[in-house]
């Protein structure tokens, strides 16, 4: 064996460029996030562990040395468990995809398997109660071109609850506008195809967008997208996140929105709104591009305050009613009683 082949980053090319992209049909989102697990793990056995690149081998990757840097991560650079959790996970799949061309691997990639993830409480993701103050939300953006653009962000972002990753890959061949309502085709996690249809009002929008931003229908062009040295380049989903963050903290001002209002935001609403309406959880979890239906059942079905009231008054006839109590003070309950 070459010695070079001992090194744990030797195969980090071929598991970012080829695995990822064509074997594991990963999208760039997924691409840019193993990318950056890395690059964190790399900086901590240079900077912290103090060890070059090219000293760096496999068998040095034991099971206590990852748990050192889960540690570290948590404990000294103050990153949530979440967070940490899914940068452990990137070097727990770059092992694994090591060991799986080099099966002389295989005792480092078992070891650092065992590595314990942190467990995380599950918190209940916001989603905007007030159909009024998710009205003017979407309502915000002035009447410009640019206006337009943002309406449409936001309004595709929440009738078809796609995620924000989604929506910034699309092409302009993703737009299908041959029929009366406008369908989008997306390619979600593990680049899985699905079609959502929109409705009526987003459709009208999308048209006159595509009219204005599209008028030559390139369909290579980003269907969402900036101008930079006067190309066309695709939106990332951090101005997704700055230019709703602009339009909700206008809108808080005189509607009840939550603290904070992200891409997700918008999806977590349909997905719950829909649940809440009756729409069957399958339909659903297919609208939102679940591989498991246990997902959706798990994070958007979650009962609406005026449904919580109405489970409490059922079968609550056997409580007592309130009444008048005694008093304990011996003197006033014989003046109440004219014992006095």
């Amino acid at each position: 064996m070459n010695n070079n082949d001992l090194l744990f980053f030797c195969r980090t090319y071929d598991f970012l460029h080829v695995f990822i992209p064509k074997e594991k049909s990963g999208s760039r989102h997924t691409a840019v996030t193993y990318r950056q697990g890395l690059k964190t793990f790399r900086n901590y056995v240079n900077n912290i562990a103090g060890i070059p690149t090219n000293r760096f081998e496999f068998k040095d990757c034991t099971y206590d040395f990852l748990l050192d840097y889960r540690n570290h991560l948590h404990k000294v650079d103050n990153l949530k468990a979440k967070t940490v959790n899914n940068k452990l996970a990137t070097v727990k799949s770059y092992v694994g995809y090591a060991s799986a061309r080099d099966v002389s691997l295989q005792q480092y990639a078992f070891s650092v398997e065992q590595v314990p993830y942190y467990s995380e409480p599950k918190e209940l993701q916001p989603v905007i109660e007030d159909v009024d103050a998710l009205a003017a939300l979407l309502h915000m953006p002035p009447n410009t071109r640019k206006g337009l653009r943002d309406k449409v962000i936001m309004s595709v972002l929440y009738d078809s609850g796609m995620r924000v990753a989604e929506l910034v890959s699309m092409d302009v061949r993703n737009v299908c506008l041959d029929h009366n309502d406008v369908k989008l085709r997306l390619h979600g996690k593990g680049n899985k195809e699905r079609c959502v249809v929109m409705d009526s009002k987003t459709t009208a929008l999308i048209r006159q967008y595509m009219g204005e931003f599209h008028p030559e229908r390139n369909r290579d062009a980003p269907f969402i997208y900036t101008v930079i040295d006067g190309k066309q380049k695709y939106m990332t989903s951090r101005n997704v996140q700055k230019l709703i963050k602009k339009y909700s903290d206008k809108v808080r001002e005189e509607h009840d929105l939550p603290e904070s209002v992200s891409p997700h935001t918008f999806r977590r609403t349909r997905g719950t709104m829909l649940y809440r309406d009756g729409v069957d959880l399958a339909a659903i979890s297919v609208l939102l591009g679940h591989a498991d239906m246990k997902t959706t059942r798990d994070h958007y079905t979650s009962p609406s305050l005026d449904q919580m009231r109405e489970i409490a008054n059922r079968r609550n006839n056997v409580i007592p009613k309130e009444e008048p109590l005694w008093p304990d003070d011996e003197d006033e309950l014989s003046r109440i009683l004219g014992l006095d």
